[in-house]
């Protein structure tokens, strides 16, 4: 007992601390006074999806309809113009391949211009999207526990219900 007095004091007039492994702890059981349940109100989101049927136009086209003359006859007219407006025979040639491209491109064009469809048929289809519902829910988040020990009474915030009892660390240090 001498010697931890001795130490003590050496300690404190060194300015250090004292050890917490001094310190005697132990665990009691206290009698529980109340217990309310703690509740947080929270807003959920909850993805949902949502369906519904939509009908369609979908246009149908034949091809034994399709006439690929507008094609060629601007293919060469494309041609001829380019093979005209060069001056050498490495221009011409340039200009006839330059002319027939871009003359076949005008033909492509003009030919998606003139299609219709021969009929239109209507389809039903299914389309869906995710929505998201907002609600309002309680939740329980703890407990605030009021519990007696020593004859007064203390309280505490828990995670779950302890019940008739809670178990409490009791610590004893020495002050100086």
């Amino acid at each position: 007992m001498m010697k931890n007095t001795v130490l003590t004091a050496v300690a404190c007039s060194l300015g250090l601390a004292i050890p917490t492994s001094w310190a005697e702890t132990s665990y009691e059981l206290a009698p529980v006074i109340e217990s309310n349940p703690i509740y947080q109100v929270v807003e959920v989101s909850a993805p949902q999806e949502q369906c519904w049927e939509e009908e369609i136009a979908v246009d149908r086209y034949s091809s034994r309809n399709a006439s690929n003359t507008p094609v060629v006859v601007s293919t060469i007219l494309g041609g001829a113009i380019g093979n005209a407006v060069g001056h050498n025979k490495s221009n011409k040639r340039v200009g006839t391949v330059i002319g027939a491209v871009l003359g076949h491109s005008i033909g492509r064009d003009i030919m998606r211009q003139n299609e219709r469809p021969e009929y239109t048929e209507y389809e039903t289809v299914q389309r869906c999207k995710t929505v998201y519902e907002q609600h309002k829910e309680e939740r329980l988040v703890g407990y605030q526990v009021t519990y007696l020990y020593n004859g007064e009474e203390h309280s505490v915030r828990t995670d779950s219900d302890p019940g008739d009892e809670i178990r409490i660390r009791v610590s004893v240090q020495p002050v100086l």
